[in-house]
């Protein structure tokens, strides 16, 4: 593991927070959601703290910026600050093992919160019900509406953005750790995978394995994910995933084979030549000139197309 540079604020020191929101960082800035995040600190009076952790970004500017705006900050906060990448799920303990709190919030640093009440609402609930996993929800409220971002509004829309009543009819599935609950003693029975790697799917490998023995609640406190991504970003991260989708179908058959996702690539499986036809799939997608919709069912059949290699 890295060395880590760590960077506490005054408050910190005195805190005995209920909750620990845990900011994991890349080459982000998460400067405006801590701003957001720390408008709240008067209502809750030291129930909350903030960890967050850069891993790896390795911008000396970026790191001095974020180190004088985590000592202003009225919540209670840390800054880990690595050298190295060690990747999501490492990344995720890391920030676990540092947290004070009872619960853990795990929040992207692309993510904003959709109303001025939202740490509250978190730290409310687990005052009140203490619940193992609970999922807040997200949205594209506050989202770009550029063109070029089109395709993934369309997915995320229709496929992630969904309502809490909708979502606790599967809890396992809609889980992501862009906004995500969960109390102390249930991470620590079950943290996430470290063997991992690259991009996608060990938050639903974890949550698959927590459903077996916690309940999954979900709740109406939605943040918004700004983070969209082009096309050929969304095709690269899909690449990616294969290997970790694999993983999960080994691990968890009887829940992953419920899933649509996996009987279109069990039935792409079985076309003849699907090495040759995949890429028309990706190319129809990227085509700026076909609508949106087809766009999307293209870039979905060709997630599919790669996941059919694995299955």
């Amino acid at each position: 593991m890295s060395r880590p540079i760590l960077t506490d604020n005054a408050r910190r020191r005195a805190a005995k927070p209920a909750v620990s929101v845990l900011i994991p960082f890349l080459r982000d800035d998460p400067g405006e959601l801590l701003g957001l995040l720390d408008e709240e600190a008067a209502a809750l009076g030291g129930a909350v703290e903030v960890v967050l952790l850069d891993d790896g970004t390795s911008d000396a500017t970026l790191t001095e910026r974020l180190q004088a705006q985590v000592r202003r900050m009225a919540l209670p906060t840390r800054l880990i600050s690595l050298s190295r990448n060690e990747g999501r799920s490492k990344g995720r303990n890391r920030l676990a093992a540092a947290a004070r709190g009872g619960s853990l919030l795990f929040l992207d640093s692309d993510m904003r919160p959709d109303h001025r009440r939202f740490l509250q609402t978190w730290a409310d609930l687990v005052a009140r019900e203490d619940p193992a996993v609970a999922f807040g929800g997200f949205s594209l409220l506050q989202a770009s509406t550029e063109a070029r971002f089109s395709v993934h509004r369309a997915m995320a829309t229709h496929g992630e953005c969904v309502a809490y009543g909708e979502r606790a009819r599967t809890p396992e599935k809609y889980v992501y750790t862009s906004n995500l609950l969960v109390r102390r003693d249930v991470f620590e029975a079950e943290a996430f995978d470290a063997t991992f790697t690259g991009w996608g799917w060990e938050d639903v490998e974890w949550a698959m394995r927590v459903s077996r023995r916690f309940r999954v609640i979900h709740v109406d406190n939605p943040a918004t994910h700004m983070g969209l991504d082009t096309v050929e970003q969304l095709a690269g991260k899909y690449e990616q995933s294969a290997g970790n989708f694999a993983r999960v179908v080994a691990r968890h058959p009887d829940i992953v084979g419920t899933y649509p996702s996996y009987k279109v690539a069990r039935m792409l499986k079985r076309v003849p030549a699907l090495d040759r036809v995949r890429p028309w799939m990706k190319r129809f997608a990227l085509a700026g000139w076909a609508p949106t919709g087809a766009r999307a069912f293209s870039l979905r059949l060709y997630r599919a197309a790669l996941y059919a290699e694995t299955v």
